[in-house]
């Protein structure tokens, strides 16, 4: 359970990190109260779906992953040490080793959000999760922690009381949201769209419509198969994913009836794009085959056909059976009426 929670967009309102539609930057701890297959300490910066930082244990330093990203924020003012030294204490560890293995994790950073007014909404988050649970959130304007858990009341008591911690916190988160409403990424990557119509192989009545979206950047897209412009239900979708070049791609796919007119496209909206794009598919599917028998006009005369190409071959055989009779009699004087040959019915 704790693995799966490692890797998953958590902590309350701070998931919102992880959806789509919004600029932001954050940076992830997760600490382990021992090592095991993962180490006791992890820490990553993401902005805008790209991961830009992560924490060298071997150096004790961040790597930044992206040479455009020298001017962001510096990470928050808690160091390694830190964070191990909460999670010996939030696991009642008696020395440096622990038996159980317990998972502490924090998101901090804060995001842009544009609203459809036209206003702009800045948000700054501090939030903190334990053994998969909320536990603990601080509060940038009044400088007090919220418990989200009630294991964290005797945590909350004491981190209180840390004014000057507090401060450097609501200084950074400060400073975070000023940077974010200032930067620009002007690097947007316009949408590939490729549409397939292929036979359903469990239903020849059927086939199946597939709309692929690849190489955006960046991730937030909305894409739709639609039919006389109406969106189908039904669809089946991949999800956003990531491509190597650090764009992003998207299938969807849907079944319909074969014999059902009307038009069908791929509908596909992108930050990129100064409108949406209308991909629609050709006329005839690629690899659909014709049933055997088609139709039953079609169906008759090939029967016909092959009724009259068997009495042809039956002719011809006989025909075959009576040369080479006629022609056996021939060579043994047979009906020829010479002497010394049996009386019989001269052929000639």
């Amino acid at each position: 359970m704790f693995l799966l929670f490692l890797f998953s967009c958590f902590l309350g309102d701070a998931h919102q990190v992880c959806s789509s539609g919004k600029r932001y930057i954050y940076f992830k701890f997760t600490v382990l109260s021992k090592a095991d297959t993962f180490p006791e300490f992890s820490a990553v910066a993401v902005a805008d779906d790209r991961l830009i930082a992560h924490y060298s244990n071997e150096e004790r330093d961040w790597i930044l992953t992206e040479d455009d990203w020298i001017n962001a924020p510096e990470e928050p003012p808690d160091s390694r040490d830190w964070f191990l030294h909460q999670i010996r204490t939030l696991s009642d560890c008696t020395d440096s080793l622990c038996s159980e293995l317990h998972v502490l994790q924090r998101v901090i950073g804060c995001e842009l959000e544009k609203l459809s007014d036209g206003s702009v909404n800045l948000r700054a988050f501090d939030e903190y999760g334990f053994d998969g649970e909320d536990f603990m959130a601080f509060n940038s304007d009044t400088l007090q922690w919220i418990e989200k858990n009630p294991k964290a009341k005797e945590t909350k008591m004491k981190w209180d009381q840390q004014t000057v911690h507090n401060e450097l916190l609501k200084d950074y988160l400060k400073t975070c949201t000023d940077w974010i409403s200032t930067f620009n990424n002007t690097e947007n990557r316009k949408p590939d769209v490729h549409t397939t119509l292929r036979k359903d192989p469990n239903d020849q009545n059927k086939q199946v419509l597939t709309c692929l979206t690849t190489g955006f950047y960046p991730r937030d897209i909305e894409m739709d198969i639609r039919f006389n412009k109406t969106a189908l239900e039904d669809q089946i979708s991949s999800g956003i994913r990531p491509n190597d070049d650090g764009s992003f791609q998207m299938r969807s796919s849907v079944e319909i009836d074969r014999n059902h007119e009307g038009i069908y496209d791929c509908f596909v909206i992108h930050r990129s794009l100064t409108e949406p794009v209308s991909a629609g598919w050709m006329e005839k599917c690629t690899d659909c085959e014709e049933s055997k028998w088609p139709d039953k006009k079609v169906a008759a005369a090939v029967v016909v056909v092959v009724v009259l190409l068997a009495v042809l071959l039956i002719v011809l055989q006989r025909y075959k059976r009576r040369r080479r009779m006629y022609t056996g009699m021939a060579s043994s004087g047979l009906g020829t009426g010479e002497p010394g040959s049996r009386p019989g019915r001269n052929f000639s």
